[in-house]
């Protein structure tokens, strides 16, 4: 005698509906079983749902686990699925299936949670995330003040060819960009002094404009922020690249801190870069305004020249000049913190690097605000 063939049919009740199954579920049975229960389950709505198991006459762990899977996609459709009538037999079977399918998915049952109380939830965990990494950032800047302090009492620690080598590759091999930009600012800064100044009839204050802007904060800033794009970025991805590939394992193995070798001379590197850099903005910077200046207000170089020199005095250019080794300082601790602080995978290498990047930016611009607010508190 062959066993009854599963089936699944569905009843709407008064204020539920009912799901009526029956036969043999096992799992010979689950590929027609699995396409009658999407037709008989209603696609959306709310209530309750019972699922009538009264004429189950056998079931194996495939039929409990498409039991369970109706009760799932039930309450995903909006309804509160309920099983009735089950055999006590077959009690502990689908107990088993929904156990298993849980830790299969990694659902669990758990209550939901109130929206406010999830979003303070991770509103606290961001704060303790960011305290976090505070903390563990002015750790490794004590650190790393600690090896330039052990650097210059013994200076043979330092590395001096990767040193020469990190100054080409961040300050020589990035005067093509630099000059574009710094050169592109003054034009802009100088056209616009131009247009807004021409309707004073004060033409010739272009000059000064273009000197105070460029000399005291644009020069540095930009130089700063390209620099944070390029150098920093590459500090992180190098070191990243080393952590993923072990060597900074193998370094500290054959008793070489990792520090010394791979910080410190990017940090003194940079410190030397961008101070250069920022003098070789300042000029590019104002020969672009001169452009404009000898282009649209028929302004000659030799008036420029002789027009900065009475609008600009020398704590102008200083001022710039003693936020560049602060800027670079800050930008190769952060592209060194971050590319320590990749965690073995390509992923990572990109995550941080991009992390690496948005800090610097950030920091450079955030400290720019506050030498501008002590100077103008000072009264410079």
């Amino acid at each position: 005698m062959t066993s009854p063939e599963g089936w699944i049919k569905r009843s709407d009740e008064a204020g539920s509906t009912v799901l009526l199954v029956g036969g043999d579920w096992r799992i010979d049975e689950m590929a027609t079983l699995s396409r009658a229960v999407e037709r008989a389950l209603p696609s959306s709505g709310s209530g309750d749902l019972r699922v009538d198991a009264r004429g189950l006459t056998s079931i194996d762990s495939a039929g409990a686990w498409l039991l369970f899977k109706i009760t799932q996609l039930a309450g995903q459709r909006g309804y509160k699925a309920e099983i009735k009538g089950l055999d006590p037999d077959f009690e502990t079977l689908i107990e088993r299936a929904t156990q298993a399918a849980e830790r299969f998915t990694g659902q669990t049952t758990a209550p939901p949670v109130n929206p406010i109380i999830r979003e303070l939830n991770q509103i606290g965990k961001a704060v303790f995330d960011v305290f976090g990494k505070v903390v563990e950032l002015i750790s490794f800047l004590g650190l790393t003040v600690t090896s330039i302090a052990f650097g210059l009492i013994r200076p043979w620690r330092v590395q001096i060819r990767a040193t020469i080598r990190q100054v080409e590759l961040t300050g020589l091999n990035a005067l093509p960009i630099v000059g574009l930009l710094a050169f592109l600012i003054g034009v802009v800064i100088a056209f616009m002094g131009a247009v807004q100044l021409k309707k004073f009839g004060a033409e010739l204050y272009t000059v000064d404009l273009v000197g105070v802007a460029v000399l005291r904060e644009l020069g540095v800033l930009f130089a700063a922020i390209l620099v944070a794009g390029r150098s920093g970025s590459a500090f992180t991805a190098q070191i990243g690249t080393m952590k993923v590939n072990q060597e900074v394992d193998a370094m500290q193995t054959i008793g070489l801190n990792p520090v010394d070798v791979l910080v410190l001379p990017r940090i003194l590197a940079l410190m030397v870069s961008l101070p250069l850099l920022t003098i070789y903005a300042d000029l590019v910077g104002l020969a672009g305004g001169a452009v404009i200046c000898a282009t649209v207000l028929d302004i000659s170089t030799s008036a420029f020249i002789t027009q900065l020199a009475t609008a600009i005095d020398p704590s102008t250019f200083w001022i710039g000049m003693m936020k560049a080794p602060v800027f670079a300082f800050v930008i190769a601790v952060i592209g060194c913190y971050e590319g320590f602080k990749v965690s073995g995978s390509a992923e990572s290498v990109g995550q941080r690097t991009t992390t690496s990047v948005v800090e610097s930016i950030f920091l450079v611009i955030g400290i720019d605000a506050a030498f501008a607010i002590a100077l103008s508190y000072l009264g410079i």
